[in-house]
């Protein structure tokens, strides 16, 4: 057969292969955010696509090509957007800016080539209702890497595109938004192989109807509190070509006061939340801007949480921190420094060693990581704070969770996005860490978009792309309680690679089966 199928380049098995590979592609750039059109469901087109082309494939050369041509391509459509912040804030011409989005496609790729080998090596070797199981453990496996290794970006995590539809997301609230990824992917993968009117196929439908049914009546259900507060996040929407000019600094302070004011007048609120960096100067220095916000704080009785630049003086010279400060009306100061930093962007890896690189990225900033995890607390609140794209890491939310958070603040700048999908996709992650730890998440953005999510990951309270708002937010839960996925978090990181690579030593000793049959299989 293969010889065949290399004196015949048209072979019908390679044109089914390529079909599976659009339309895995397609499936993925419809399923997450875009700015075309959006469908969630139509994400189950990627892990069905891929499963077919690594089973239908050839050979493992074909199927590993297939697997890296989706990967690479469906990141790369997806991740568009990358190009702009380096070409617009980084002073990269648009002939160096757009090979970005391939370059991070290229990387990623990686990962769905290794799982395309996995698939097939499933498929040859175990029984047709082993291979959901083996897929599932796969797929989270995958999307478990992908969020570790070289730092870890797991942005387009594949649960992360149904978030628009909460009741298809109540399951990481057990199994967390990998596991969850897992089981949707396995869902797609066995009618996809085996077929649709297969009992594998057949299966796979009753279960994502169950999937739905169960989970929407969970997010219907309130979810248990200690209490509610009103939050207020305000949306100063500055321009980030301004920002940081010295004589826009007063601008942008009095900006977010006169907003806060207003706020406060048309409605009394018990915690207002300002974006990250929203303040442009080095608010530890105690100068007239910083001294302006205690009052502001005094004066209002109104804790304020928002993000400013900080350093710490060390031999040498000064250490840079992505910091969000906590003023409470008492005069008290508390803070927490990112953690999680973006390469590139807030820092560049082994920098010292590559100063080229530095000049691709000048003006992103150059941070040093944070250290502490305990949250900044406020009379009975206990805020897990997470900057930026920490929101889509499930662990530092774990983290937070586990110190004794009660209320998540994701404070972001995804101005450097601009007008793309971005920032949805942004949304979409934070909105999987509310339901993994039964938390509400208050999201303060500069240019958008700001949210309020409750523990259910329904959305309370939302504002739009480049407006300048103050977003009220009455009955914001305040929970204790912890989920399923919370207290069990170590078992299920360490049972999945664990369970994955029992099942790997299966397919070792195992015979090879008979492949299925393709008229069983999926028609394309």
């Amino acid at each position: 057969m293969a010889e065949a199928f290399a004196r015949n380049p048209r072979h019908p098995r390679q044109t089914t292969v390529t079909t599976a590979t659009i339309l895995a592609v397609l499936g993925a750039w419809l399923g997450f955010a875009n700015p075309v059109y959006r469908l969630p469901i139509l994400v189950l087109a990627l892990p069905a696509g891929l499963a077919f082309a690594a089973v239908r494939a050839p050979s493992a050369k074909a199927a590993a090509k297939a697997g890296y041509t989706i990967g690479a391509v469906s990141a790369c459509a997806c991740l568009y957007w990358t190009v702009l912040p380096v070409h617009d804030f980084g002073n990269m011409p648009w002939p160096l800016a757009l090979p970005i989005p391939v370059l991070v496609g290229l990387v990623l790729g990686l990962y769905a080539m290794a799982l395309a080998l996995l698939l097939r090596l499933g498929a040859e070797r175990l029984p047709p209702w082993l291979f959901g199981p083996y897929c599932a453990l796969a797929w989270t496996v995958m999307e478990m890497a992908r969020g570790t290794l070289f730092t870890g970006f797991p942005w387009l995590t594949l649960a992360a595109a149904f978030s628009p539809w909460p009741a298809a997301i109540q399951g990481a609230a057990f199994i967390g938004a990998y596991g969850l990824s897992g089981v949707l992917a396995a869902l797609a993968a066995w009618p996809a192989v085996y077929g649709p009117l297969s009992r594998q196929g057949l299966a796979a439908v009753a279960l994502l109807g169950a999937l739905f049914f169960l989970g929407n009546g969970r997010a219907d259900r309130p979810a248990p509190r200690d209490g509610t507060i009103h939050a207020t996040i305000v949306q100063g929407n500055v321009d980030q070509s301004r920002k940081w000019d010295p004589e826009a600094q007063l601008e942008t302070v009095e900006k977010y006061l006169a907003l806060s004011r207003q706020a406060q007048k048309d409605a009394p609120t018990d915690l207002l939340v300002w974006p990250e960096t929203a303040m442009p100067f080095s608010f530890q220095d105690h100068d007239r801007l910083a001294t302006s916000l205690t009052d502001f704080v005094a004066a209002t009785g109104t804790p304020l949480l928002f993000g400013a630049p900080a350093y710490e003086r060390i031999p040498g010279g000064n250490v840079l921190y992505n910091r969000a400060y906590l003023l409470s009306p008492s005069g008290e100061e508390a803070f927490y420094d990112k953690e999680h930093l973006v390469p590139f962007g807030e820092y560049v890896p082994l920098g010292r060693y590559l100063p080229f690189i530095h000049k691709l990225v000048d003006g992103l900033g150059d941070f040093r990581p944070g250290r502490a995890e305990a949250p900044l607390r406020q009379g009975r609140l206990a805020l897990g704070t997470l900057i930026c794209y920490e929101a889509i890491f499930p662990e530092l939310a774990q983290q937070r969770v586990a110190a004794g958070a009660n209320l998540l603040v994701n404070i972001s700048n995804d101005a450097w996005f601009g007008n793309s999908a971005a920032p949805r996709q942004h949304l979409d992650l934070a909105l999987l860490r509310a339901v993994e730890q039964g938390r509400a998440i208050v999201r303060g953005t500069n240019t958008g978009i700001s949210a309020v999510i409750d523990p259910r990951g329904r959305i309370m309270a939302q504002g739009g792309l480049f407006t300048t708002l103050a977003l009220p937010c009455p009955e914001v839960p305040v929970v204790s309680e912890t989920t399923w996925y919370h207290r069990n978090y170590s078992l299920i990181q360490w049972a999945a690679p664990i369970l994955l690579a029992l099942a790997c030593l299966a397919c070792a000793v195992l015979p090879k089966r008979r492949a299925p049959s393709s008229g069983r299989g999926i028609t394309l």
